[in-house]
């Protein structure tokens, strides 16, 4: 039987349970109305479901060459989008062990975790931990911000529930991975991998992975490349938390744990073919926008060939580097010519310091059957100078523009055999005084075949050639030929003193191997986006015939004298075999030394100069400068490729020419040449200077009536 006493204290603790149940129940209310007004107040300020569905994170733009390597990257956030399963399951479970076990448990916010942290930083007065889960971090980075406000914890916890309702756990801990902030620009795992140990991500072992999720919390204080120190003892606390969390065994954790800290960054670079890549990254700039090109994830994919691009940087460095060692031992400091003082620098002694001019070249190669941009080279160093000698800076031509002089002239009716008067001349050029042009060698040859002319580049003779067509005559060629630099129509322009762009003479040059059709240089192929949308397709090939296959071929069969017995036969010296054709610069004081060639298959050019058009020194010419860089290039480009020689298209008929009299050979001429014509402007004469009563054939090899005397076909001026 109970006691009243006992009913008594029944009855009490009945009244403080419900007591207790009321004043919980209150406080749950209260806080469901805490949390409801909270929700209401922040939930203009957070994400909408809009927003979360459509995450796009910052990503590169990656420029590559036509075989797929990558050349550059152009990016304010260092980022490489990995799926979930190209991680390595140990990266995720270390993740996990050391951010948030209950990550597969929870439904974004770790409410037990909160509150042992909380009772935590209570008792110490002060915050000793975080209790993020890693949704609550993935809500930081991608919608908030990292101060540590009341507001802001509010803020990731809701954005968290958001987020869990919106993605799977997979799709987050992708998220995490990929967004993440690793330090010096680079954002997620991948890139990370990339930047501390110059592996993929896949490869990342358990040390690898475990000084990475030591970052987490701190990536500057604890790169490795920072501070080694601290980077070792955020790398063993991970380590600890995987033993801890049972992920490995005291025999593993202890053997990693006394590894060393090993990581193996790539060598900071410029990039491959920098001038080529900066090219690209102003057409996607001016084209698409600054954000789509550092945020869009771009990629792109380019004409250039890696390989070919370090062997035209090998060839033209090392003549360019030779040529900066002459320059220095010739002449001293002193010599205003090639010195220059430094801006805003002065010696001990206060006076200004002065350094040597620098040596600058350029070089194209273009793929004659699609226009495509092997390799390009604007300078010495693009650390030097940004300056882009290859296309942003014209240059005075020098000889190198003679072939379109030629050009006319034979589309005009003009015979390689032609006579061509290489002796002094006096032109009156109106308001100024006369001009008298002379050659480079300051000699006379007299009377000599157009071949001759252009074979060992006579001045005087291409100019009373450009004053028999007229200049706006070689001018329309060029046009036609790609040139949009302004061209003077004065008799000057025979030797060049016009200003020209290196990838435009090589885009023009391309056109006597492609038997007069123009190909329009490219350097890009396709844009895709980061859906793998094409944005561009430039692999259709765009053609248009701007000479007859006749002319084309007679032109390119007249460089060929060039290489093989001109101011162009250095190539042949240094062992270049291949069929070939090409023409030497060299401007006014030895300012600019070019070298334009071809093969069949590739069309290549070079620029060597000072920036002021400085001398390079008396008789530093393009045979002697150019023409070494682009042999050795070639030598390099060919070494894969076919033999391969120009086709001779219909309508060329070939005949023996007496050297002498340009007129068709008998047997007793003394110096004959296999010469090239059209079948509709082939020579009738037979030499009137060594006449016979047989005339040589040379297909039968014997003797055969003379015909009858016939007009004299051939051309004097």
């Amino acid at each position: 039987m109970t006691t009243p006493i006992s009913s008594i204290a029944i009855k009490r603790n009945r009244r403080l349970r419900n007591s207790v149940l009321v004043l919980a129940s209150l406080c749950l209310i209260l806080i469901g109305i805490l949390v409801y007004r909270t929700y209401l107040i922040y939930r203009s300020e957070l994400p909408s479901f809009e927003q979360l569905h459509n995450i796009e994170p910052s990503l590169s733009t990656r420029i590559y060459d036509r075989n797929g390597t990558l050349l550059k990257e152009f990016y304010t956030e260092n980022r490489a989008l990995t799926p979930l399963r190209d991680y390595p399951p140990h990266l995720v479970r270390m993740l996990l062990a050391s951010e948030d076990r209950k990550f597969y448990d929870h439904w974004g916010i770790d409410l037990r975790r909160v509150g042992i942290v909380a009772v935590n930083n209570l008792l110490k007065w002060r915050i000793t931990g975080g209790a993020s889960t890693v949704t609550q971090q993935v809500a930081r980075m991608l919608f908030l911000n990292r101060r540590q406000t009341l507001e802001r914890k509010i803020k990731e916890a809701l954005t968290a529930i958001k987020l869990e309702r919106t993605y799977s756990k997979e799709e987050i801990l992708e998220m995490y991975l990929n967004q993440h902030y690793f330090g010096r620009g680079t954002y997620g795992v991948a890139a990370a991998a990339r930047l501390y140990f110059d592996k993929k991500v896949s490869e990342l072992d358990y040390s690898d992975c475990a000084i990475l999720i030591g970052m987490l919390k701190g990536p500057n204080v604890n790169s490795p490349l920072n501070n080694p120190d601290k980077a070792l003892k955020a790398r063993n606390r991970v380590l600890y938390s995987c033993y801890s969390a049972g992920e490995i065994n005291r025999y593993q954790f202890d053997s990693l744990k006394a590894e060393p800290l090993i990581i193996s960054p790539p060598e900071e670079e410029v990039g491959k073919a920098p001038y080529f890549t900066e090219t690209i990254r102003q057409y996607i700039q001016g084209k698409y926008g600054e954000n789509v090109l550092y945020s869009g994830g771009l990629k792109v994919f380019t004409s250039l060939d890696a390989d070919l691009q370090l062997a035209a940087e090998s060839s033209l460095y090392k003549k360019i580097d030779s040529l900066r060692a002459r320059i220095e031992r010739t002449y001293s400091l002193g010599n205003t010519a090639y010195t220059i003082n430094l801006p805003d620098t002065v010696d001990e002694y206060g006076d200004s310091i002065r350094a040597y001019k620098k040596v600058q070249g350029a070089f194209i190669a273009l793929d004659n059957t699609n226009g495509d941009v092997l390799a390009m080279i604007g300078g010495r160093s693009f650390e030097e100078t940004e300056l882009n000698r290859s296309w942003q800076s014209p240059r005075q031509a020098g000889s190198v523009f003679k072939p379109f002089v030629y050009t006319a002239c034979i589309d005009n009716g003009f015979r390689t055999t032609d006579i061509v008067d290489d002796n002094p001349i006096v032109l009156d050029i109106p308001g100024a005084k006369q001009w008298r042009p002379h050659n480079f060698d300051n000699k006379f040859m007299g009377p000599i075949p157009l071949r001759s002319a252009i074979k060992l580049s006579r001045n005087l003779a291409t100019i009373r050639l450009l004053l028999k067509i007229s200049p706006q005559e070689a001018i329309f060629y060029a046009r036609r030929m790609g040139l949009t630099t302004r061209l003077d129509p004065v008799p000057s322009l025979a030797i060049g003193v016009s200003d020209v762009r290196l990838i435009e003479m090589v885009s023009a040059f391309s056109v006597f191997p492609n038997k007069g059709i123009h190909i329009p240089y490219r350097m890009i192929h396709r844009i895709v986006d980061r859906y793998g949308k094409v944005l561009e397709d430039n692999t259709a090939i765009q053609k248009e015939e701007v000479l007859s296959a006749q002319t084309a071929y007679i032109m390119v069969d007249l460089m060929r004298s060039v290489v093989n017995e001109g101011t162009g036969r250095r190539s042949r010296w240094m062992g270049f075999t291949r069929p070939a054709g090409g023409k030497t610069g060299t401007s006014n004081h030895f300012c600019d030394n070019w070298f334009i060639g071809y093969t069949p298959q590739i069309t290549a050019g070079v620029w060597i100069g000072f920036d002021d058009r400085t001398s390079l020194g008396r008789n530093q010419d393009g045979a002697k400068n150019g023409v070494p860089v682009w042999t050795e290039f070639m030598i390099a480009a060919h070494d894969s490729l076919p033999i391969a020689d120009f086709e001779e298209p219909e309508g060329i008929v070939r005949l023996d020419i007496c050297l002498e009299s340009g007129e068709i050979a008998t047997d007793r001429c003394l110096e004959v040449r296999n010469e090239v014509f059209t079948v509709d402007n082939q020579p009738t004469a037979t030499c009137h200077l060594h006449p016979s009563s047989g005339l040589y054939n040379p297909m039968t090899r014997r003797q055969e009536t003379m015909p009858e005397d016939t007009a004299n076909d051939r051309m004097h001026f």
